[in-house]
């Protein structure tokens, strides 16, 4: 079956076609720290048999941490507890990539005691002050990201992914709602995806070609103003032919409501990958793999959009969370659609500060 090939991205050698997306766990200690919780989320992972992992969002700098117990990236002081996560993920025989990020104007300004950096500050973006990337900063930045890829090396990851979606500081930069700006950085989608060039390059530098390196990049925003899907078929292959390795897309805002990243109610196949259509557009347009994320529930689905080209790579967020194994079981034969109910809660205990899982089968196992 096509989700079940072999595959390549750049060295790293993936066992089958199925993602595991970047999804925040909550699990990491105060100061981004990974913990034993954190490891042996990734390690069943692996062992369900997924064949690309990719972390929850690591900030690359401090003040752009977006929530509690996130993972971070931004001090050598992570790197040995990253290589121990990573080392447990390749004894289970998985491979890892460790997403880069920056919240922007969704930063926690409590936890960094700081003013959150957004591309422009006008009225309405946020109910507290917001600093203004100078371009000292933002090349300050540039740096920070490829800082973190080095970690990410040095700490056994098998590449990175860089977070341009969901309305964090990359995806801001794209959006032209978010990104007023007049300068080398701002109005048409070539300045607006300037930074992204640049840390690329960066990246490059700091690690090499044959490190992989990915992005997370939305199809669209669904916003008024907001990124327009010709702009990031125009992103997409200029990120291809300057050396990106693989896109995953995906598509909405945190503020989207009802096309948000994480929609709910996916309870049938008509429901299920619901940006093929933009999918189709990028795909045609670039020469990488393209990951496609966004309520892929059945192996039927998966199996459908691999055949009909409209993406290489299947990935998943909530499904994972309830079931880790769920490539193994589809692997095994039986094919019951993943048993996730797409209704969010799973997120409500992770702001607790008792990490992501899955309310509805924690109930279940206690009426068993």
């Amino acid at each position: 079956m096509f989700a079940f090939e072999t595959t390549t991205i750049n060295t790293m050698t993936l066992a089958n076609r199925f993602v595991r997306s970047a999804t925040w766990e909550g699990m990491a200690a105060d100061d981004g720290s990974v913990t034993p919780r954190l490891v042996k989320t990734m390690e069943d992972l692996a062992l369900g048999g997924v064949g690309l992992i990719i972390t929850g969002h690591a900030n690359v700098v401090v003040q752009g941490q977006a929530g509690p117990w996130q993972l971070g990236i931004y001090s050598d002081d992570h790197i040995d507890g990253l290589k121990t996560m990573t080392d447990a993920v390749h004894r289970a025989g998985g491979k890892i990539v460790v997403q880069l990020a920056h919240a922007g104007n969704f930063a926690a300004e409590k936890l960094s005691n700081m003013a959150p950096c957004v591309p422009s500050v006008y009225e309405g973006l946020g109910k507290t002050p917001r600093h203004e990337l100078t371009l000292g900063d933002i090349s300050d930045l540039v740096q920070a990201f490829a800082d973190g890829a080095l970690r990410a090396r040095k700490s056994g990851f098998d590449g990175v992914q860089l977070h341009s979606a969901h309305g964090y500081l990359l995806s801001q930069f794209l959006s032209p709602e978010f990104n007023r700006r007049t300068d080398a950085y701002g109005g048409t989608i070539e300045n607006r995806s300037r930074i992204h060039m640049e840390i690329l390059k960066a990246i490059r530098r700091a690690v090499g070609d044959d490190f992989p390196v990915l992005i997370k990049i939305n199809c669209q925003d669904f916003q008024e103003n907001g990124l327009a899907l010709e702009d990031t078929v125009w992103v997409c292959k200029q990120l291809a032919d300057n050396g990106m390795d693989a896109i995953e897309l995906s598509g909405g805002m945190l503020t989207g409501g009802k096309l948000s990243p994480s929609r709910v109610g996916i309870n049938s196949p008509d429901k299920e990958a619901y940006f093929r259509q933009e999918a189709a557009a990028v795909k045609g347009a670039i020469n990488i793999p393209l990951i496609l994320v966004g309520g892929i529930r059945s192996l039927e689905v998966a199996q459908e959009l691999v055949a009909t080209k409209r993406a290489d790579y299947l990935s998943m967020c909530r499904p994972l969370i309830r079931e880790p194994g769920l490539v193994n079981r589809w692997k095994s034969g039986d094919i019951r659609p993943a048993t996730c109910l797409s209704d969010n809660l799973c997120f409500r205990p992770a702001m607790a500060g008792k990490g992501v899982h899955c309310v509805v089968d924690e109930r279940e196992r206690k009426k068993g």
